[in-house]
Order: C-alpha cells, then structure tokens, then sequence
C-alpha cells in the first residue's frame, strides 16, 4: 500500500479515537460521578401507574401483584387491557376482588381498526385520576416496594419527566450477556444525556411524566404513525434542560427477561427499528456519529495491524481507550448492578458497534408492523 495511503488510515483511526475518547469523558463521565439518593424519600403525590398489556396473563399473575402491593400512601393502578386472548380479563377481574385501587381498561378487537401500544397507552392515561403517571410493562418486576416512592419522590423538584432504568436479568448466555451489555451501554447514552440536560429518549419500561405534559403537547400525535416510539420519541420531543430528571436508586429498577434464542431477540430489535431517524437532528447527529466512530474505530485498528502501521502507537491507543472505558464504567456498572460485564468489555464493546451500523441499516429499509 503507498506510504500516504498508510498515513491516512493512522490519521483517521487517531480521528475515530479521538471521537470515541470525547463522548467517554465529555458524555458518559457525567454519569459516573452522579451519586443517586440513599435515604428513602417522604412523599405523598397520588401516582398513576400505567400497564399496557396485550396477551401478558403469566406476567400479570406474577409481576401485578408486586406493584399493587408497593409501599406508597396514595396510587393506583391502570391496567389496560390491549385485546388479549388469553384470559388475562378473568385473572385481572379476580385481582381486581383483592385490590381495590386496581382499575381496569378493555379494549377489544376490531375487524377494520388495528389497535397499537400508544392508542392502549392513551386511554390508560385517559382513564388515570392523577395528574402524575408511572409506566412500566407487564413483563417487568419490580426491585423493591419503594419503587413508586423514589419515582415519585422526583416530581417533587418540579419535574416533568423522571427517567428511570430497567435492566434484563442475568440468566448467562452469549445472548443475554449482549443484551444485557447493550441496555448498559443505552443507559449510559440517554442517562448522561439528560445530566447534561440534553435528554433525548427514555425507556418505557420505567418511565414517569406528568398528565399535563401528555395532553399539552397533543400525546403521541405527532408520531403516531410509527407504532413504536411511546417512549424515546415522546422523550425526544419533550424533554428539556429543565423539565427532565433521572432516578437510578438500584431500588428503582424494573427488571425482566432477555429473548433466549437469535430469532426472538431479533424480531424485539426489529420493532424498535428505525425509530431513531425521527429523533431531532442534533440527537441524530450525536448518536449516528458516535455509531459509525465507534464501528470505524475497530475497522481502522485491524487495517493498521494488518499494514503494520505504527502498530505500538496504534496498540497503545487502543488500549488506553480500554482503560479509559474501564475507568469510567467501572462505577456505572456498579450502581447500575452489571459489574460483571465490565470483564468483557473489550469483546463486548466491538459487538456493541457492529450492531449499531448493522441494525441502523436495516431499520431504515423495515418498517414494524406489529408492536406485539
């Protein structure tokens, strides 16, 4: 290869490097030093949890109860009933004996109107009494009894969004190891984002805003042509410096359950595809670059070995950028419960950017037909 075409390939690892090196320190730092709150706030703001369920009869007789019987003075719990086959409206009708604040919305089949998540979601938030709402999914277990205080307890500082995290369960596996490495990673981006106060998504599997903010910015209206998209997009159009905090109390997690083989994993991905090119420019920008850097980081640094160029600058780089990474999510990972990983990162991490390029092409070529 000529001499200036080697000079080129070092000149742009060092560029992809340095980009990689810049979203770690000026990014994902932000996260590492935020402390979340120890002592168990008190507090009282009547909350609305929210649970869109569709076919979920197993999740609900198990996960259900656990919510129901949180330790707070004033909520309820909105269950909607997405037209579900499965005798999920026998089990919540019997909940339903047991727990008086349990409220129930049945929504049924129609032959010509298909029904999405974010329609079920709406009437949830319809039907909810209080002005505050908590969303998570019926797959999802909660931590602890003190989820919906902690939750709550950040409406307090006059939020109207609360970002919470759910994580998967360790269950081992090659799968469930990337699946759980790649919410980390998720994690980092959109938890350090809104410290920065920049928030650009949230997961809605523990997720909290107020009534007031839905119906003032016309709920999902403006994309509901897209059946994903209830939460980061809603997140994305939303959020502010001023309106958006994060709660990442370890009592605050809503865990549930990787996909255990290829093929489902792949069809769960596939209905979040594409979501991201509706995201506001600057968002695009910011991942999109930190995607393709990250992806071209590991391309440049085979070529530069396979060339021989400069490969102890090269290697030194390389790895310096491993340390960095280690020192900086050494201390996320720990509060975020997923210290273990940190002994596969630098497999993991190549993984991690070769399914953001990859995914991200074919998220622009398949549009999602099914949110369920």
């Amino acid at each position: 290869m000529e001499t200036y075409l080697l000079d080129a390939l070092l000149l742009f690892f060092q560029i992809c490097f340095i980009s990689q090196l810049y979203y770690l320190v000026n990014y994902h730092s932000k996260l590492a030093g935020y402390k979340p709150l120890e002592a168990l706030p008190q507090v009282n703001i009547p909350i609305s949890v929210i649970i869109s369920a569709r076919n979920e009869y197993d999740n609900l007789k198990y996960n259900l109860p656990l919510i129901l019987e949180q330790q707070y003075p004033d909520f309820e719990v909105v269950v909607v009933n997405d037209c579900s086959v499965d005798e999920s409206d026998l089990l919540l009708l019997e909940l339903q004996n047991t727990y008086k604040h349990l409220r129930v919305v049945t929504i049924t089949e129609h032959a010509r109107f298909k029904t999405g998540k974010k329609f079920a979601l709406t009437l949830g938030i319809k039907a909810a009494k209080n002005e505050h709402l908590l969303f998570t999914d019926a797959d999802c277990t909660s931590s602890s009894d003190n989820w919906i205080t902690r939750m709550a307890a950040n409406f307090t500082t006059g939020a109207q969004i609360v970002l919470g995290y759910s994580p998967y369960n360790k269950t081992g596996g090659l799968i469930n190891t990337f699946t759980r490495f790649e919410t980390v990673k998720t994690a980092i981006s959109y938890l350090s984002a809104a410290l920065r106060g920049d928030a650009y998504m949230g997961i809605g599997r523990n997720l909290a805003y107020t009534k007031t903010l839905f119906f003032s910015n016309k709920g999902f209206a403006a994309h509901m042509h897209v059946l994903p998209g209830d939460d980061d997009l809603f997140v994305n159009q939303n959020a502010t410096a001023d309106n958006t905090i994060i709660e990442i109390n370890p009592e605050t997690f809503m865990y549930t359950t990787s996909k255990t083989t290829f093929g489902g994993w792949y069809r769960q991905k596939k209905r979040h595809m594409g979501v991201g090119k509706l995201y506001k420019n600057k968002h695009r920008r910011m991942l999109s670059w930190d995607a393709m850097s990250g992806f071209l980081f590991y391309i440049a640094l085979a070529l530069c070995l396979v060339f021989k160029v400069e490969p102890v600058l090269v290697l030194s780089l390389y790895v310096l950028g491993i340390l960095t990474k280690i020192l900086i999510y050494n201390k996320i990972l720990k509060t975020l419960r997923a210290k273990d990983l940190l002994m596969y990162l630098p497999i993991l991490d190549l993984i991690y950017y070769v399914y953001l390029n990859v995914f991200g092409l074919i998220g622009t070529f398949i549009k999602t037909t099914q949110w369920k």
